[in-house]
Parts: C-alpha cells; sequence; structure tokens
C-alpha cells in the first residue's frame, strides 16, 4: 500500500507516460517477489515431503539392514574379545542346573537376552540347552546359520520379544541368563532385570557384558564427550546401532535389582576398530538371584 502511495506522489509531477512507466516497472517488481515467493513455498514444501519419504523409508528397513550390518562386524572372529569373553564365561561349566533332567545330563539351561547372530555360542558349556529373545526377527536367518558349527549347544526356541516382555518363559525355568552389550538400547533397564529375576532358578547366575559410560574422565574427557555427543547432540550411534546409548552405566540398576550377590568389575575392552573407541570402557560382571 505504501509503495502505491509513493508511486502515484511521484506521478502528480510528471507525465502519463512516464507516470505509466513507472507504475509498470513496481507492478514487475511485484510480480517477482511474488514469483519467488511462490517457487521459495514450493521447494521447502519438496524437501519437506522428501525428507519425510526419506524417514518412513529407514524407519521401515532399519532392523533389516542393522541385522546386516552386525552380521558384518561380528562374522570375523576378534581374536582379542574372544579370549576376555572365555575368561567370563568361564565358571559356566561349574554350574549344576536346577532341572533334574539337565543334572542327569550335567547340563544346563541358558537364556540369552538379545542373541543377534549368535557370537556367544562358542563359550557356552558343552551340552547346554539354549532359549534366546531377540525384538529383530531379521537375526533369524543369521543365527540360524551360526548355530550350526556349534555341536556344544542343543538350540531350542527362538522368540522374537523384548527383553521386558518374556511372559512365554515360565518362571524359575532357566539356571543361566546372558546378556551381552544389550542394555545399552533396551527402553526399561530395570523391567529387563525385573523379568531376568523371575525366570531364573533359585541361584541361578545372570552374566552380563556392556559397554558404559567412560569411567575415568579425568584421563579420557575427551571420550566421554565424544559419547555425549554421538548419543545426544549428533545421535549418529543410536541411528546406526537401533537405538544404543554410549554413556549409560548399567551397575547401580543391577546392584538395587534385588539379586542376592553382584560381582562386577569395569575395563577397557579391546575393539577391532578405532570407528568403536567410544564403546572401549566396559563392564562385566555375575549376579546371582
Amino acid at each position: 500500500m505504501g509503495k502505491q502511495n509513493r508511486t502515484v506522489q511521484t506521478c502528480l509531477g510528471t507525465g502519463a507516460q512516464e507516470c505509466g512507466m513507472m507504475v509498470s516497472e513496481t507492478d514487475k517488481e511485484d510480480v517477482g517477489c511474488l514469483w519467488w515467493g511462490n517457487q521459495a513455498n514450493t521447494i521447502i514444501l519438496v524437501v519437506l515431503v522428501f525428507l519425510w519419504l526419506l524417514k518412513k523409508l529407514i524407519s521401515a528397513t532399519q532392523h533389516r539392514w542393522f541385522a546386516y550390518v552386525m552380521h558384518l562386524c561380528t562374522k570375523d572372529e576378534f581374536i582379542p574379545l574372544e579370549e576376555v569373553k572365555r575368561d567370563h564365561f568361564a565358571s559356566m561349566s561349574s554350574i549344576i542346573s536346577q532341572d533334574p533332567e539337565l543334572r542327569k545330563k550335567n547340563a544346563i539351561k541358558i537364556l540369552e537376552i538379545g542373541v543377534g547372530t549368535g557370537v556367544n555360542f562358542a563359550h557356552y558349556p558343552k551340552g547346554s540347552h539354549l532359549v534366546v529373545v531377540d525384538p529383530n526377527p531379521n537375526f533369524k536367518s543369521y543365527y540360524d546359520s551360526n548355530k550350526g558349527k556349534f555341536s556344544n549347544i542343543l538350540t531350542e526356541e527362538f522368540f522374537v520379544t523384548t527383553g521386558d516382555d518374556m511372559g512365554m518363559i515360565d518362571e524359575g525355568s532357566v539356571d543361566v541368563v546372558v546378556v551381552t552389550l544389550v542394555l545399552c538400547s533396551v527402553n526399561n533397564i530395570a523391567k529387563v532385570l525385573r523379568e531376568i529375576l523371575r525366570v531364573l532358578a533359585p541361584g541361578g547366575k545372570f552374566y552380563f557384558m556392556e559397554h558404559i559410560v567412560e569411567f575415568d574422565v579425568k584421563k579420557h574427557w575427551w571420550r566421554r564427550q565424544m559419547q555425549d555427543i554421538f548419543t545426544h547432540w549428533l545421535p549418529v550411534w543410536p541411528f546406526i546401532f537401533d537405538g544404543c546409548q554410549l554413556n549409560r552405566d548399567m551397575l547401580p540398576d543391577i546392584q538395587k535389582a534385588g539379586f542376592s550377590k553382584v560381582e562386577a568389575e569395569k575395563y577397557y575392552a579391546p575393539v577391532p576398530h578405532w570407528v568403536f573407541d567410544p564403546e572401549r570402557p566396559n563392564m562385566k560382571g555375575v549376579a546371582t538371584k
């Protein structure tokens, strides 16, 4: 409105032809601005629709490509890490089952939560009966392919569910529960621990191995910063690794969950590549029901 008034006032002292030219130039400017405004709105709309479709596509396929990524990461044995596992799981061989039939066979029943591709098979005692749960059904094919390589275990069921929803497993029915690199991504740690206590037989053992928040901040402050950045500020880690949180410490939750005894230690785990350095701070232990 102001622009039109200025044009009219300017025309009072000019000829009709000059005035017409001035009005014409002003109209062109207005039309040009309107055109560019419409174009910008269209571009923004197209970008937003594209991002929405991309998010939908990623969400629909995330479980599939996450299973494949984990298959690639674990298909080759990383000897230093396997030695840590071997030492940690060695005491399983001395556990006596609460099931009379398994006790006759000198065997135990193990439940593994978040089994993935089955990276712990090699460390279970001979004759173990294994039941597993994992919320990602795309792991099943890798799991099936891997379990055939280990005659030391008898695999029973693969339940597609989460660790906080294991109603299909009877109370007090397993001798050992194993969780490795899983509590970093669950929604409710306390609820998972309650389920673990429920399914364990009296005196049963809970074996855990988890990467945790950096515990020596004075020496490795930079790693602590990276854990926060990659988890919250630039959340590439949860995006790539299906919700994995780098800056959790699960030990307090385990200690107050209701186990009769908790033995744990924090250490720096060997990692196969510098990319996984944020996961180097680790914790392992055994809790007894």
